[in-house]
């Protein structure tokens, strides 16, 4: 924070702690022209107002919440770029990598900084890490039976994975896999479902406009159709079956795929960016890259356990 604004906010706000002093003096004085324990005049309803003064509980409990504001503001974090006495913070800023938030956490230590993120981090893993660690232990298979770590397993899904798959696991168009259909572009057990989360996946489709040409992406693109029963031209369909040997590396000369490499089953209208016409050919026109994160490093393997757990009970 610049000094301008360090200004800015200091002077408003003792400002304002200063102003609330002055007025309470102020207010403890008689400034009526009536002398104490006299009316002043009114009434209503039977109910007569008094020249009275503020009572000391109410006075001293004002006096109170100043010294308490003057000392909270000399002991935490709060006008402008002031760090406060205490060496006390909410969190540590500017951070934008997980390996600056792990640094940052071993600076504070060292300089005795109070981090409350990071009490709060420490305190956590304290309570829940040995819950993961035993969780860790059960195959993935038999933890997708168990109702509570199913319902952990659920928590963190919705924190981390459903920005892209959807709160309800089944994905969304643009390269996001529904995950409750049982079909898996890289296999279904729980051990390569923990891969995925644990490595990530990253997809390699190349572009093959320039290799083939328009009107050779127009005849595989016919033929890819036909795999899983569409009607489409059948000329364009025969000419672009020889021209499909190309893609056959990968998917399999059959067209099923291989889940060794990612590359999908063309046979049975699931498709992740779409099966219509015009997406096939985009998808041939410049290729797929999607990206599926590692979350290795994010949630650590035990709690990725967990999730992959959560994640193959929903086709199974």
């Amino acid at each position: 924070m610049t000094m301008f604004w360090t200004i800015w906010i200091s002077v408003i706000t003792l400002g304002l702690i200063i102003g609330c002093y002055f007025l309470l003096r102020w207010c403890l004085g008689n400034h009526t022209g009536v002398a104490e324990g006299e009316s002043m005049g009114h009434e209503f309803d039977g109910i007569e107002e008094i020249n009275n003064p503020l009572p000391k509980w109410w006075t001293i409990l004002f006096y109170i919440t100043i010294v308490w504001g003057v000392i909270y503001l000399a002991l935490y974090p709060g006008l402008g770029s002031w760090q406060g006495l205490w060496g006390w913070k909410s969190s540590n800023q500017n951070i934008q990598s997980l390996e600056e938030s792990r640094q940052a956490r071993i600076d504070a230590k060292e300089q005795g900084l109070i981090v409350e993120y990071d009490r709060e981090l420490d305190f956590a893993a304290e309570k829940f890490d040995p819950i993961f660690e035993a969780y860790a232990q059960v195959p993935v298979e038999e933890l997708a039976k168990d109702p509570e770590a199913l319902k952990v397993g659920q928590r963190l899904f919705l924190q981390n994975c459903s920005q892209c798959h959807g709160s309800d696991a089944r994905g969304q168009a643009g390269g996001f896999p529904n995950l409750t259909d049982d079909d898996w572009l890289y296999g279904g057990s729980g051990e390569k479902i923990k891969e995925t989360l644990m490595m990530g996946r990253q997809a390699a489709m190349p572009a093959w406009l320039d290799a083939m040409g328009e009107q050779g992406i127009d005849e595989v693109v016919a033929y890819v159709l036909s795999l899983s029963g569409r009607d489409v031209d059948a000329e364009l369909a025969a000419a672009g079956k020889p021209r499909f040997a190309a893609c056959a590396a990968c998917h399999g000369a059959d067209g099923k795929g291989n889940q060794a490499m990612g590359a999908p089953n063309l046979t049975d209208n699931i498709w992740l960016y779409g099966g219509s016409k015009r997406a096939v050919t985009e998808t041939l026109y410049y290729g797929r890259n999607g990206v599926m994160p590692s979350f290795k490093n994010t949630l650590g393997e035990d709690k990725i356990h967990v999730v992959a757990s959560y994640v193959y009970s929903l086709s199974n």
